[in-house]
């Protein structure tokens, strides 16, 4: 199993960080450096540039996503593990979104961290199988669902999503409001729901990805 790899955890909570660097630490993993916010991570990451990032999702300053963002922007070429209690749609969907390598819950064994350091040592990707679950069984059906939609379609649901009524959409847009209630009831066929509204709150992130 790969020991070299410099690695980067970064944490808000303090003893889980401790927590976690001392295991990595015993079993012969070169942690470099420790952050307990996003914008200390950064910082570590562009200075000392490391084989591996593990980041919390939820920190002070910047959150994770928003660290792996930045350091995408800059062409850093640090592999990204997000570590988090987090498995919400709308997680899963901005961890797709990005490019990272692995994405693990912390109520998993730390073999897991293993694995998954392992996997990017070897240029693959490793995700808790909660995540993959996730994906392939709420986001992947409604993504298949919203590409069946039409630009137009897509454009109602995201106003739709933003609490817009009939007769806003259809003053926005510059349409009636016939063609708009028409065009609510295409959108509610091929998404197969009752209500939309309800249906965008669960999936915003989907609605605005199509865009």
């Amino acid at each position: 199993m790969p020991k070299k790899n410099k690695i980067i955890v970064a944490d808000d909570h303090p003893l889980l960080l401790k927590g976690l660097t001392e295991e990595l630490i015993s079993n012969n993993y070169n942690v470099i450096a420790t952050a307990e916010d996003g914008k200390k991570a950064l910082a570590l990451i562009l200075k000392h540039k490391p084989d591996i990032a593990i980041l919390d999702i939820q920190m002070p300053l910047l959150s994770g996503f928003d660290v792996i963002k930045k350091c995408e922007n800059k062409n850093i070429n640090t592999k990204f593990i997000v570590l988090t209690s987090h498995k919400e749609n709308r997680y899963v969907l901005k961890a797709k979104t990005l490019n990272i390598s692995g994405y693990l819950l912390k109520d998993e064994p730390f073999n897991e961290i293993e694995k998954c350091i392992e996997a990017i040592h070897n240029g693959d990707t490793y995700f808790s199988s909660e995540f993959n679950a996730v994906y392939e069984n709420q986001i992947s059906p409604e993504l298949e669902k919203l590409q069946t939609l039409s630009p137009s379609e897509i454009k109602i649901l995201q106003l739709i999503s933003q609490d817009k009524s009939t007769k806003d959409i259809a003053e926005s847009l510059f349409i009636s409001v016939r063609t708009v209630q028409k065009h609510r009831t295409n959108i509610i066929a091929k998404l197969n729901t009752n209500n939309l509204l309800d249906w965008t709150k669960v999936n915003k992130e989907l609605v605005f990805l199509e865009s």
